[in-house]
């Protein structure tokens, strides 16, 4: 078969060294070089070019092959080996192929650096096509889409993470400002399904909480300039779609098509911009799974001022869910979670991401902490008990889209076993709260005759492919039963046919043999032969071939065995798939059921895990409350004070935090905080912002006593960076930050800002930060922490009476400081810098030239008495009178004196001024720098 593909009904040619298929034999010239299209090619190409913008695994036997540009960029992403096979249109085809037993392996790393997959399969058997003529093809075609946000299979999920699939729309306003934009978001490996409204402002935010790892948007709004930043600055992988994705005139429609409903009404009240991204959703699962349906909640709307809003930059300098080399280890979750579930983790996440802003709420899950926090004894059985709860929700993502597992049917019934004993212990509790009853009774609603079916028909041991068989358990089939019987002991029915037929006919000799011509036969010595065609044996042995010291006979009995020990195998198999398939439709079927036990559980694991972190580091629980309130006593920075532990390092030193307001009825304060680096400021700034978010996500906090006003927003510059991509410095994006903030925060907002100014001139930077505070304070009129090194900007809190001055405490001995971590009221005098940059290692020399500049500039600063720094500033001048007499000019900074030259020096350098480099040869110059050498040792 001239082709350049192997011969589809040989399955395919065998692997190249490394695993990689390749071409049995290139194809030949003619043809194909002359633009003739072979059938297996002319396929692919159309296969291609209905997926073009995906990665085509074209299946062929045992292997995904990729050909042409697919083979290019899958060769480079997944580091395999290139070849070529064959031509086409007189080029060489490009292409590498990886097993299909390890193709989930290749499709994570495809998925992860941002590729789409459309994955091609056989849908019919080789053998089949054969039979349709020489050159005939195997029937292929893509079965499923493969993207960053449809993926279902366990080992490309992250456990603790969920797989969000998220859709912006906009709808116009009369100006950009006016805009409105609409987000769904779905995870179809859980069935979750949220809807949001928002506006230009809030988007980038919107996006950083709910942390997608796919963004769906419409082909004209993914090239608007205005947005093109926001897109550029996501982590997730953004898909440009067409604009009929987003079709506003029929979006409610397909939105109930989706449903099975004949109007959305019912599911609550959408805007029109949560419809059309809600719309986009469905259309697009639909369109990667092909036909299957993907089981999706009735979609949800969320209030967008049901939480706290933090801007991406908020999150990334506060490291909630990662830190700022992308790892979870370093970051808040990795400090607090004490889930032992991945549905656990993944709603700690959530909570964590969202904190909430409704006081009930939060009181609900602080109940749940508390109660578990008290039950030491009911906290342990139910940490021990869900140890043993494999994650349910997304085992029944995949039996719903028919792409399950007997493992994930395994981990249905462990988990519904878990169920019923977790139910069982909350039963005999009494006095639940509010939580914790709404588990229990979700619990008790669990499906548990499904639970006792899976059990009766699964095995101890299930395998990975419902192919490979044997995960139904012996006893539960009958037909099951022999149909393994025959495969598995035919050598033991065949022995048994053979004694019986000996004592039949009392030939000793006589045998049951098999050979791939006759298949199985009774054979026997000519001499016996006679017998056995005599009457009466003649009627049951029916002759079929002699030779020359044999005869060989067949009988009904053993045809009929034949026949049976053949097929049974496949029968096995084929019985198999029919349990499975009842099995997976019956939980199917159960599957609204299985999904609130499954929610029960994760609601209970964040509680316990709650608990247990406030049992084992001493965390206490806040009062949350709607005022303006933030006091917190005995404050610790979570993440800070465990590195302490596991280094055996010093104790961690607590501090307070006040910010609440000074009258009833006031607004919160400012605090500005001064005092040397590694003293622990941005420390102190993050962990009080840490303890409001565990706080209004319903956890305990890391402090001795937490009173905290609802935080709507929380704003958070700490820390440098920049963002040369964009053209921008680490003070341009400060100030972006900066700006963000100023323009944004409101009454309700706590502020983290450290270091505003810094990054440019004194003056400069001094003038921004004092305006910042003044915003801050008269616009704003937020909570705020303001960490600076301008030591003038203390002069505000005489002036303005919402502000008020801290400082970190340090000690200094025998010309050392040291750094007691403690935060007071009052001002620092001094930055210590010079402190530091010892401990830092800058060279002797260096220290000792800044601690004589220091003191002549100090001893300059006493010599203008009634002055300061800030009295020089035009934009300060006017709140103090100035200094009646002039002040003298400072005397120039002292330096060390000039060391003298050698003796011959002055005549050296003379001569050597006397010189014409360009004028001389190698060898002239080579000798007068003999002679002015000469010249200075002679001096």
């Amino acid at each position: 078969m001239n082709d350049a593909f192997p011969p589809d009904a040989a399955g395919t040619a065998p692997p190249a060294p490394g695993g990689l298929a390749t071409a049995s034999s290139p194809a030949s010239s003619g043809d194909a070089e002359a633009g003739h299209v072979t059938p297996s090619m002319a396929q692919f190409i159309e296969i291609k070019a209905a997926n073009p913008d995906y990665i085509l695994f074209y299946r062929m036997g045992d292997f995904y092959e990729l050909f042409f540009d697919d083979a290019v960029k899958a060769s480079r992403a997944l580091g395999i080996v290139l070849t070529k096979r064959g031509k086409h249109l007189g080029q060489d085809i490009p292409m590498c192929g990886v097993p299909v037993s390890r193709a989930d392996e290749y499709l994570q790393k495809l998925i992860a650096l941002g590729f789409r997959v459309a994955v091609c399969e056989q849908l019919e058997d080789p053998a089949e096509a054969r039979k349709r003529g020489a050159k005939a093809v195997v029937r292929r075609d893509v079965v499923r889409l493969v993207t960053p946000g449809t993926i279902t299979e366990e080992n490309l999920l992250d456990e603790g993470r969920a797989n969000h699939l998220l859709a912006v729309a906009r709808i116009r306003g009369s100006s950009e400002e006016d805009a409105r934009f609409g987000l769904a978001w779905a995870d179809i490996s859980t069935g979750a399904f949220r809807l949001a409204e928002t506006d230009r402002n809030r988007l980038a935010a919107d996006l950083a909480r709910i942390d997608p790892t796919e963004i769906l948007v419409a082909d004209r709004l993914y090239e608007d300039d205005d947005l093109k930043p926001v897109w550029r600055l996501q982590r997730a992988a953004v898909t440009p779609v067409s604009a009929a994705l987003f079709d506003g005139a029929t979006a409610a429609d397909r939105l109930g098509a989706y449903f099975g409903v004949a109007t959305v009404d019912g599911f609550g009240s959408f805007s029109r911009a949560e419809t059309i991204a809600a719309a986009a959703i469905v259309a697009y699962v639909e369109k990667t799974q092909l036909g299957r349906r993907a089981r999706l909640d009735v979609p949800a709307a969320e209030g967008s001022a049901s939480v706290m809003l933090i801007d991406a930059a908020t999150r990334a300098n506060l490291e909630l869910t990662r830190t700022l080399s992308g790892d979870r280890r370093g970051s808040l979750i990795a400090a607090i979670d004490r889930t032992v579930t991945g549905a656990g983790q993944r709603l700690l996440v959530e909570r964590l991401s969202s904190p909430s802003t409704v006081v009930a709420e939060i009181e609900r899950r602080l109940d749940s902490v508390a109660w578990l926090a008290d039950d030491t004894l009911l906290a342990a059985e139910l940490r021990a008990a869900l140890q043993s709860a494999p994650d349910m929700v997304r085992p029944l993502g995949r039996l719903a889209l028919e792409r399950g597992s007997p493992r994930d049917l395994g981990a249905i019934a462990a988990g519904l076993a878990a169920v019923a004993a977790i139910a069982t212990r909350l039963d005999a509790a009494a006095l639940l709260p509010d939580e914790m009853a709404e588990a229990r009774d979700a619990l008790a609603q669990a499906p548990h005759d499904l639970a006792a079916l899976l059990a009766s028909a699964l095995a101890d041991e299930l395998p990975l492919s419902k192919r490979d068989g044997g995960f139904v358990r012996a006893g539960y089939s009958a037909a099951l039963d022999e149909s393994r019987e025959l495969s598995a002991d035919s050598r033991r029915l065949i022995a048994r046919l053979e004694a019986e037929y000996q004592a039949e006919t009392g030939i000793r000799s006589l045998k049951i043999r098999h050979n791939n011509v006759l298949g199985f036969f009774v054979d026997t010595t000519a001499v016996h032969a006679e017998k056995l065609m005599a009457p009466p044996l003649s009627a049951r042995f029916i002759h079929r071939q002699t030779l020359a010291n044999a005869v060989r006979f067949t009988t009904v009995e053993l045809s009929d065995l034949e026949a049976r020990i053949a097929s049974a195998g496949e029968r096995a198999l084929g019985l198999e798939l029919e349990v499975f398939d009842l099995l997976a439709a019956k939980t199917v079927e159960e599957g609204e059921a299985i999904r609130r036990a499954a929610e029960a559980l994760a609601v209970l694991d964040v509680s316990q895990g709650f608990a247990h972190l406030a049992g084992t580091d001493g965390y206490a629980r806040p009062t949350v409350g709607d005022g303006l309130d933030f006091r917190i006593v005995g404050g610790r920075h979570p993440v800070v004070e465990q590195a302490l532990r596991r280094e055996g390092g010093d104790a961690f030193v607590a501090n307070d935090c006040e910010l609440g307001p000074t009258t009833r009825d006031g607004d919160g304060r400012l605090v500005i905080l001064t005092g040397p680096n590694m003293g622990g400021k941005s420390t102190w700034l993050r962990q009080n912002a840490l303890i409001a978010i565990l706080a209004q996500a319903g956890g305990f906090v890391p402090a001795a006593e937490a009173r905290i006003g609802v935080v709507d927003r929380l704003f958070s510059r700490v820390g440098a960076a920049d963002d040369l991509a964009r053209g921008r410095s680490t003070f341009m994006v400060e100030m972006v930050e900066t700006a963000a903030i100023l323009n944004q925060a409101g009454r309700r907002s706590l502020v983290i800002l450290d270091e505003i100014g810094r990054g440019t001139a004194t003056f400069d930077g001094l003038s921004i930060a004092w305006a910042a505070i003044e915003h801050l304070n008269a616009a704003n009129r937020c909570r705020a922490l303001f960490a600076t090194h301008y030591h003038e900007l203390t002069a505000l809190a005489e002036r303005l009476p919402r502000i008020v001055n801290a400082t970190v405490r340090v000690r200094e001995w025998k010309g050392d400081v040291v750094f007691l971590h403690e935060i007071v009221p009052g001002a620092a005098d001094r930055s210590y810098g010079i402190q530091v940059a010892r401990l830092a290692g800058l060279p002797a020399s260096v220290i000792e030239r800044a601690r004589l500049v220091l003191r002549q500039l100090e001893e300059h600063d006493r010599k203008r008495p009634g002055l300061t720094l800030i009295d020089d500033l035009p934009l300060f001048s006017a709140l103090k009178p100035k200094a009646a007499e002039p002040t003298p000019e400072p005397k120039p900074i002292a330096r060390p004196a000039e060391p003298a030259l050698p003796p011959g020096a002055a005549e050296a350098l003379a001569d050597l001024a006397a010189l014409a480099p360009d004028d001389l040869s190698p060898r002239e110059a080579l000798e007068a720098l003999y002679r002015l050498k000469s010249k200075l040792r002679k001096g």
